[in-house]
């Protein structure tokens, strides 16, 4: 591979801004999505709160308009679900969001959107990657010159969104729940939408900082400290929400302060949807999920197919096949009757509702779950790695080379996506190298904390 080939991740194009991530690659990306499309195509554009979003989308805009596209170009900063959403009620054939979703602030990425109203299809991708120019040059012309020949037009997406949520959930009911709520947009691209439909919430984060303080903008205990102190130090807030910089992805607290992890929040959805509301259909998981999915699954009659990471593989099932809840371990979930696409605000007002509608917290929701699948303790530790270690350690893995770690043993193991080591205390624990940074992810659950915590210091002793 020079190092002038783009390759598309487990989600999108993702590079470091001014080092891969340029204005020139941004339209070399662009021709090729142009090349693919053809022309009389229409493509929905917008970026969220990062450095550059704007220049970067005028890029991809003048490319897409100089070959004949018409663009429908999002006024102000966007989250992905919105970008979504908007190719599918404008009934446009692509979207394109300039965003690195939940990657450190010097990343920015290049994200493809399907008419169906979720991220590009695989086989989709790979013909775009395909067709990038290795070399590009245009005569550049001005938004206003495109405006005029009636191949630019502006959309407000935010409004959009905001209205089809309003057909969606009764915020009247939400705004007068005993339950109050906290809300972390951790600087990302939901702040808006939160601030004008649940204007009781208190807000953390939500103003316009493109270096997001110096952190990834991802939805986890170790980057939401202030959102769990304010859950602990503010006794009549009940939910703690929270959303990456592109608001797909989700993260939440109970009325304790406690991290509630995305393999809770599937359980919990999936619980919701069939007890609560009657709703059937497959549930669709990525390969990094708890297997307490799966026992949910079997108690409530519902199917279960495991994926590869990354949400385009759920996404395509969602398109094809009637699917109750798709969703990945980084708190990307999808669910039935919504858009086939990771929206982190949506399903926390799910959440909310649930809550408000059946007056139980978050903790006495989650002892509902357990009823069904037991309690369980789930941790995942990155470790910044050099690419040689991170695919030595993955090689061994695959080729069988680790027996046992430390004092837990394995009775099977599975390679659909990483490798996947089934532990004889009813645990588990995962390897993989991340798709879009130099990280090798290790994944495990335990029965309890100090259980778990260990499992992941045994498995770094043994690879490391």
């Amino acid at each position: 591979m020079t190092p002038d080939t783009i390759k598309f991740g487990t989600d999108g194009w993702r590079a470091i801004i001014a080092k891969d991530f340029t204005v020139y690659n941004v339209a070399r990306v662009s021709a090729g999505l142009a090349a693919w499309l053809g022309k009389e195509a229409t493509v929905v554009v917008g970026h969220d709160f990062r450095f550059g979003g704007e220049m970067f989308t005028e890029t991809v805009t003048k490319v897409l308009c100089a070959n004949g596209i018409k663009v429908l170009l999002a006024k102000g900063a966007i989250s992905t679900p919105m970008i979504s959403y908007g190719v599918l009620n404008l009934k446009a054939q692509q979207g394109v969001v300039i965003t690195a979703s939940h990657n450190p602030p010097s990343y920015n990425g290049y994200k493809l959107k399907g008419a169906h109203g979720g991220p590009s299809s695989p086989k989709d991708i790979a013909a775009v990657e395909a067709l990038i120019p290795m070399e590009y040059s245009y005569e550049e012309q001005s938004l206003e010159y495109w405006e005029g020949k009636g191949l630019l037009e502006y959309v407000n997406l935010e409004d959009m969104y905001v209205a089809y949520l309003q057909e969606k959930f009764d915020f009247k009911a939400l705004n007068q729940s005993p339950y109050k709520m906290a809300y972390d947009a951790m600087y990302g691209a939901g702040q808006q939408v939160v601030r004008r439909l649940l204007p009781n919430a208190i807000l953390l984060h939500c103003e316009n900082n493109p270096g997001f303080m110096g952190q990834a903008p991802e939805p986890l205990d170790k980057n939401l400290q202030a959102l769990a102190t304010t859950m602990r130090n503010t006794p009549e807030l009940k939910i703690g929400l929270a959303t990456d910089g592109d608001a797909d992805r989700i993260g939440l607290y109970d009325e304790d302060g406690n991290f509630v992890d995305a393999h809770h929040i599937l359980l919990l959805l999936v619980h919701y949807l069939y007890k609560y509301k009657g709703m059937n259909g497959k549930v669709a998981i990525a390969f990094s999920v708890t297997d307490r999915v799966k026992k949910m699954c079997e108690t409530y009659q519902l199917p279960v197919e495991v994926t590869a990471i990354g949400f385009k593989y759920i996404s395509e099932i969602m398109v094809h096949e009637d699917v109750l809840v798709g969703g990945e371990e980084s708190g990307g979930i999808a669910v039935k009757g919504h858009i086939p696409e990771r929206d982190g605000i949506y399903d926390g007002l799910l959440l909310y509702q649930f809550m408000t509608e059946t007056g139980k917290t978050l903790k006495q929701l989650i002892q509902e779950v357990y009823e069904v699948v037991g309690a369980f303790v789930y941790e995942r530790n990155d470790l910044t790695l050099e690419n040689t270690k991170k695919e030595q350690i993955i090689k061994t893995a695959v080729d069988n080379g680790y027996a046992k770690f430390g004092k837990y043993t394995f009775n099977r193991r599975e390679t659909i996506d990483g490798v996947k080591y089934h532990l004889d205390n009813g645990g588990w624990v995962m390897l993989r190298a991340s798709g879009t940074e130099p990280l090798l992810r290790i994944y495990a659950e335990g029965n309890s904390k100090e259980e778990t915590l260990d499992i992941l210091e045994e498995v770094k002793k043994e690879i490391l």
